[in-house]
């Protein structure tokens, strides 16, 4: 069964899901207030694209055509057919941000309509590339911040993404027959996918996710300069605080298994994070 697109032309199909369902903030409150509405316009059209691409209605083929009907939308060849892409470009004529920290995005969920594993830690890298970098540049440019701090930027978002990997490594392959788990690590380890649709991680398992989680880990050593690279005070402790829900619930992932319940972030954690981002305000 094929999502129909709506009346309007409009090929977005909106889980449900907003900005309060993600583990980090996103246009929180520690953003300039001026800013934060063109956060939520890049969020929207992120959001809307990622549910396209995740969609258990729509084949490969239909998910690429409305992800470049968004492109379109996004670059002004075509007028309608995607709000959110409509709003973003909108939003981007007022900043001067450019569009392609939007349309690296799409390359990602385009990949992830037809693209189910992935057989090296380098290709997963090179996902990340495309899925997470381009959102910490784009807050980047828009703060007006310098390109010395896309690296660590760059290290974080990857950070993130793998958390996220980690973390619903088991609903990804369950829904949507997609595991972003390395074979090369899988087969290394004596595992397989097939240990991910268990009830609870196996031995090899764990020493997967360990190896990843060392690489989170050197991730986040490569993320802690940016906090001090970042101008805007605002923005600084929106990152400090990232950070540090990035290192909590990497910690959280070294102590609980995935499959048996979603490891996640409590309130206890980012109060702590908070707290502890504030040295950096000054």
């Amino acid at each position: 069964m094929t999502a129909p697109v709506q009346p309007d032309g409009n090929v977005e199909t909106w889980s449900g899901k907003d900005r309060g369902d993600e583990n980090f903030p996103v246009g929180s409150a520690l953003i300039r207030r001026d800013l934060r509405p063109h956060v939520h316009a890049y969020y929207a059209f992120a959001r809307n694209a990622d549910d396209i691409a995740d969609s258990p209605d729509l084949t490969p083929a239909d998910k690429i055509a409305r992800l470049n009907v968004m492109e379109a939308v996004l670059l002004g060849h075509q007028t309608g057919g995607s709000p959110s892409a409509s709003k973003l470009r909108d939003s981007l004529t007022v900043t001067g941000v450019s569009p392609v920290h939007a349309t690296e995005l799409l390359i990602a969920f385009r990949q992830d309509a037809t693209k189910r594993r992935y057989e090296t830690i380098d290709e997963l890298y090179h996902y990340c590339r495309y899925s997470a970098v381009p959102v910490g540049r784009y807050m980047l440019d828009l703060h007006g911040e310098s390109h010395e701090c896309y690296s660590p930027s760059d290290a974080l978002c990857i950070s993130l993404q793998v958390l996220n990997h980690l973390q619903d490594c088991g609903k990804d392959l369950a829904e949507l027959d997609r595991c972003y788990l390395p074979q090369a690590l899988l087969d290394h380890f004596g595992s397989g996918v097939a240990a991910v649709r268990g009830q609870a991680e196996t031995p090899a398992l764990r020493r997967v996710f360990y190896t990843l989680l060392d690489r989170i880990d050197r991730l986040n050593q490569a993320a802690a300069e940016l906090p001090e690279l970042v101008k805007d005070r605002r923005l600084r402790l929106e990152t400090a605080v990232i950070l540090g829900l990035a290192q909590r619930l990497r910690r959280r992932l070294s102590q609980g298994d995935p499959l048996a319940q979603r490891v996640k972030l409590s309130k206890l954690d980012a109060v702590a994070s908070v707290i502890g981002a504030f040295r950096f305000f000054w």
